[in-house]
């Protein structure tokens, strides 16, 4: 960690680190753990490549994520700077999974949802992820699906040359139907936003942590399907998620519907086999 990022938490905490270990963890930013005169660990990441007001932006949705979290925790945020670039948050001692590990992140989930929000989207209007994606407030999801995550991503997509003519012509022509494609209308949930598996940690006494948010008001269903893209979340997580809030009739159906964006997001970033996945997602609503 360069000095003047290490005074600046310093000055920010009121206290002097004095050991700094680089963890696991983080794609843009750089993950460590800060140790303290008085003994304490916290966690700390930190980047100059991140978004503007990147930081500053997570540490809101975590805030908001921990006002409504019950059967699953989210950090407490330390300290937090824009300028320069950092975000200091408790640090989470990782454990092993109980038998009611699974049942309780489904059920603290559903909880999170049903807090809700004032809009789709963000009312700070602050955009999430690495490719600063926006959250203007939006009255209904087709709209905000539509205005704030495809059809950007399909003009990113066409800068970068990341996806071909055809399937960016096939994303604005889904955009165009997710008043009918969505399914049945419902309030805007409380979303982690970017809820895969390395998101989720597993602490002391089994007990559920979701860490790194891309925090805003969305269609719950789309939590459940990033949590499918990749794996790694068991099948009593969603029972338990059905048992206390099941979703509307046709669900499966809308799944891939939900993989688009961060499928999109991945092959601008990776390319690879992102594209090809891309094309697979949308062949079942043209």
């Amino acid at each position: 960690m360069v000095k003047p990022i290490l005074h600046a938490i310093e000055e920010a905490l009121g206290a002097k680190v004095t050991g700094v270990s680089r963890v696991r963890g983080g794609d843009v930013a750089t993950a460590l753990r800060l140790e303290l005169e008085d003994g304490r660990w916290l966690f700390a990441k930190t980047s100059a490549a991140v978004p503007q007001l990147h930081f500053t932006t997570e540490a809101a949705g975590l805030t908001w994520m921990r006002g409504a979290a019950a059967d699953v925790c989210v950090p407490r945020v330390v300290a937090v700077s824009d300028a320069p670039p950092f975000l200091v948050l408790e640090w989470i001692e990782e454990g092993r999974p109980t038998d009611d590990t699974d049942t309780s992140l489904g059920r603290g989930l559903a909880a999170l949802h049903r807090a809700g929000a004032a809009s789709f989207g963000r009312t700070d209007r602050r955009p999430t992820g690495s490719r600063g994606l926006p959250n203007d407030p939006c009255g209904t999801w087709a709209e905000f699906y539509a205005t704030q995550r495809l059809l950007p991503l399909v003009r990113l997509a066409s800068a970068t040359q990341a996806l071909d003519s055809r399937t960016l012509r096939g994303l604005a022509a889904v955009a165009e139907r997710l008043a009918e494609l969505g399914g049945e209308v419902e309030p805007p949930a409380r979303l982690h936003g970017d809820l895969w598996a390395g998101n989720r940690l597993v602490g002391r006494a089994g007990r559920n942590w979701l860490i790194d948010p891309a925090s805003h008001g969305g269609h719950r269903e789309s939590d459940l399907a990033m949590m499918r893209l990749f794996g790694g979340f068991g099948p009593d997580v969603f029972a338990a998620y059905s048992e206390v809030s099941p979703l509307a009739a046709g669900w499966q159906g809308r799944v891939a519907l939900h993989h688009l964006a961060p499928l999109v997001v991945h092959a601008i970033k990776f390319g690879g086999s992102y594209p090809a996945a891309v094309e697979r997602a949308l062949g079942g609503y043209l």
